[in-house]
């Protein structure tokens, strides 16, 4: 019998694996491909799309950087996307705790409100934002898209912290009161400390989804000066010619920051969406 139930675990280990191997593949097969086809020519890729390049056209990614102004849009990318994780993070962590771990009549119903800002798609109040946005003169600006990316951002923050500051011993505050302790001491000192993985985790998939998002971007900026890195991505497609070569080599740099940030702090990630999902 042992016997059998060794041969049984060997087989689903084996099966386990086989599926995982697969999963490799087929995720990183994209970004391969993305790869071959941003040191190749434009003449390659048509005549043979998958096929290994028989010279590296390094000079794609120097091209792709002038030509769609890169750095600016880098530089545009990272002050949105830091201004809104800063905020988000601060006010949301602050909500959620007085959510999650004050006692008072309507935390509850906060709870709701902020979840059915989850359910509500970015298109339902792209116009009504950009006609506010006209009417004071805000569009053309950072803050035009930093405002909408906040507002996004909180839902899932709240939602997700809300379980980590529920999940936390309430001795731990209730000694901290005794010893005098206010609520924002108990805040500061004792939930944030606590929470470190949460705001790891809701800090990183703001600031992911931020840096990703392009309907906003393309449709409150015009400025070429002013626009984020999605959005300048576009500038190599154009109505009767698109440089496929130069784009995947904007395409690379765009995500580079993505992939290492995933690579290094994936089981952060995991822990993080545990703790905060399933105990909250």
């Amino acid at each position: 019998m042992a016997k059998g139930n060794r041969k049984k675990l060997k087989v689903s280990q084996v099966l386990i694996l086989i599926f995982l191997i697969v999963l490799v593949v087929v995720y990183l097969a994209p970004l391969l491909w993305i790869i071959i086809v941003s040191l190749k020519t434009n003449s390659e890729l048509t005549l043979d799309p998958f096929g290994i390049p028989k010279e590296l056209h390094w000079e794609n990614f120097k091209e792709a950087w002038e030509k769609a102004y890169l750095g600016v849009a880098l530089r545009n990318s990272v002050i949105v996307c830091s201004a809104t994780l800063v905020v988000s993070l601060l006010f949301g962590s602050m909500a959620a705790f007085a959510i999650g771990r004050m006692r008072w009549k309507f935390s509850g119903a906060m709870m709701t409100y902020f979840l059915v800002g989850m359910m509500i798609p970015v298109h339902c109040v792209l116009i009504p934002l950009y006609v506010q946005f006209s009417k004071i003169k805000m569009t053309d600006s950072l803050i035009s898209i930093i405002i909408p990316y906040i507002t996004f951002s909180l839902p899932i923050t709240i939602y997700i912290m809300v379980g980590f500051f529920r999940s936390m011993p309430g001795e731990l505050f209730e000694a901290a009161c005794i010893d005098g302790c206010n609520i924002y001491r108990c805040f500061f000192t004792i939930a944030l400390p606590l929470s470190k993985t949460g705001l790891f985790v809701t800090g990183l998939m703001t600031f992911v989804g931020n840096w990703n998002e392009l309907l906003l971007a393309l449709v409150f900026i015009s400025d070429k000066m002013k626009k984020t890195l999605p959005v300048t991505l576009s500038y190599f497609a154009g109505p009767y010619k698109t440089n496929y070569v130069q784009m995947f080599a904007a395409i690379l740099i765009a995500i580079a920051p993505n992939v290492i940030v995933y690579c290094i702090f994936s089981n952060q990630i995991v822990e993080g969406l545990t703790v905060g999902a399933v105990k909250g």
